[in-house]
């Protein structure tokens, strides 16, 4: 079992896919809470929730997924600033995507954030692997 389990870990793509899920869970958690039980505009708690996983995302990606190694601060704020702009690109992906699906679709609120989720989950790998953690994920994959 344990030697299952690890060479599950030492897959990228289901690292990715695992904490993905998680920061889609974060994702949610807080858009519901501030949507339901705050009672806060549909736009602003997808703006804030989308926010707060962009911090969490980075993080688990940078630790776990990517395994990216930094020898400064500097680095690390570069690629916390090539993450973010990414992120950022999708999350226009997400706020609009959510929008139309509400007011021109008629979705419910949390359908339509669920898919644009998906979509944005596929973009941001792509964009973690080959523009933000770029130069340590070769490296690191086989030395798991």
């Amino acid at each position: 079992m344990i030697n299952i389990i690890k060479k599950l870990w030492n897959n990228q793509g289901l690292r990715y896919v695992f904490f993905g899920g998680c920061t889609t869970l974060v994702n949610l958690l807080i858009f519901n809470v501030l949507v339901y039980a705050c009672q806060v505009n549909y736009t602003i708690s997808n703006i804030i929730s989308v926010a707060s996983a962009i911090v969490f995302a980075f993080v688990v990606n940078k630790i776990f997924v990517f395994v990216s190694k930094s020898s400064s601060w500097k680095e690390v704020w570069i690629e916390f600033c090539r993450f973010v702009l990414g992120r950022l690109s999708t999350m226009i992906i997400e706020v609009g995507g959510v929008f139309v699906l509400v007011q021109y679709i008629s979705q419910a609120k949390w359908l339509a954030k669920l898919e644009t989720q998906i979509i944005v989950t596929i973009v941001n790998y792509f964009i973690s692997k080959f523009l933000v953690f770029k130069e340590t994920t070769a490296k690191d994959e086989t030395n798991l």
